[in-house]
């Protein structure tokens, strides 16, 4: 039975073959550990909460690279449709193609192609993933972005792994149970017989320690007094903007403590210790509020 331990990460420099970005470690807890694991045994799809930046998005990946498992991502946006995640029907094209025919433009090979409905099929990602005959990992990222009733007309597909191809008539069935994880920002509530169908999970924003192993881990050869200090005042600021803004605000994340320390790495380890004493260097990099600055400012200027 497939088990994900967390502890298999790619080595530094790593690619992913797909797209051609650089792969990073994941550094799950045991209960995120575990939860996965249940989602893999029930076969439910895995419905990941949490604030924007505390690494939901990034674990399906992490899964699919330790148990060397296929990897799909549908990416929702607020035009999506559930039916785009299954197929897209190229009727156009196939008009075009028609027409062209009609005019006797075409090779006899062609007009075969033409005739079959099949030709025109696209499939998405969850069609993809159940035609395999190999486990996939997919991933249905910020669900929450998509019309209300996108979740819903994703009902029979999550729950019986099945699905008809209405232009040509076709019925695809799961041939393995995929791995599904679907991200959430709560923008919006989910409705219930969706989340009856999947077994759910908060992912906590990382503790300090948890943060540090993060930075390590992307910036190896870094000084580990630099990214202890980098960490603290990085929390701190987090703190402050969680205490007088509340969630009035986009807080900062781990992406932008990421994008902050490279940053940081342009100077020597002594001046960026000297510039984290004081006012904080490339605000740019943390904050995007300008509201949020002029608190920042404020708090500085009160301190001197």
């Amino acid at each position: 039975m497939l088990k994900y331990t967390g502890k298999i990460q790619p080595q530094a420099g790593e690619i992913d073959s797909d797209s051609g970005q650089l792969l990073y470690p994941y550094l799950p807890n045991e209960e995120l550990i575990d939860v996965v694991n249940l989602a893999i045994y029930l076969g439910r799809p895995l419905l990941l909460k949490g604030e924007p930046g505390c690494g939901k998005t990034k674990l399906a990946r992490a899964v699919a690279y330790e148990l060397k498992l296929p990897f799909e991502t549908w990416y929702v946006k607020s035009t999506s449709r559930a039916q785009d995640g299954l197929y897209t029907y190229d009727a156009v094209g196939r008009l075009r193609d028609a027409q062209l025919a009609a005019s006797q433009m075409n090779k006899p090979e062609d007009i075969l192609r033409i005739s079959n409905p099949k030709t025109y099929v696209r499939w998405g990602p969850l069609g993809r993933a159940f035609q395999n005959d190999q486990r996939t990992v997919v991933l249905i990222d910020e669900i929450d972005k998509a019309d209300i009733d996108f979740p819903n007309d994703l009902l029979l597909e999550l729950d019986e792994r099945r699905f008809i191809v209405e232009e040509t008539g076709e019925k695809i069935r799961a041939k393995e149970t995929p791995i599904v994880f679907i991200t959430s920002n709560d923008e919006k509530e989910l409705p219930d017989a969706f989340l009856r169908r999947c077994i759910f999970h908060h992912v906590e924003f990382p503790k300090t320690e948890q943060l540090e192993k993060i930075v390590m881990n992307r910036f190896p050869d870094s000084s580990s007094t630099i990214v202890e200090v980098t960490v603290k005042q990085f929390i701190i600021l987090r703190q402050q903007m969680q205490t007088e803004i509340g969630r009035a605000s986009k807080n900062v994340t781990t992406s932008e403590l990421l994008d902050w320390f490279h940053a940081l790495r342009r100077y020597p380890d002594d001046e960026v210790l000297s510039k984290l004493e004081g006012k904080l260097p490339d605000l740019g990099v943390l904050l995007k509020n300008w509201d949020d600055h002029v608190r920042y400012l404020k708090r500085v200027k009160s301190r001197e």
